[in-house]
């Protein structure tokens, strides 16, 4: 099981992507996904967190298969700094 922990700029109020994101649970959990947490940075309204379990390969290939949505809740791809994690 991989942790990935996830940061990246949004394009709307964060409230509005949340939204989006927690819409985006059933097809996340279908996937394979489980969302562990979601949360806007202090200090910038524009930069979230977000942090999901899965096995390896499947973060990958949601977020290709789900691009659309993803861009669409305001989610700037190309910030995405994405760090995994292993359980020792």
């Amino acid at each position: 099981m991989e942790t990935h922990v996830l940061t990246f700029s949004i394009t709307k109020p964060f409230s509005e992507w949340a939204k989006i994101y927690d819409q985006s649970a059933p097809f996340q959990k279908a996937a394979g996904i489980t969302s562990l947490y979601r949360g806007v940075s202090k200090d910038d309204p524009s930069k979230v967190c977000a942090v999901m379990q899965a096995q390896p390969g499947v973060m990958e290939q949601f977020i290709e298969d789900n691009t659309e949505l993803i861009v669409s809740s305001g989610h700037v791809l190309e910030s995405t700094v994405s760090q995994v994690f292993l359980a020792g």
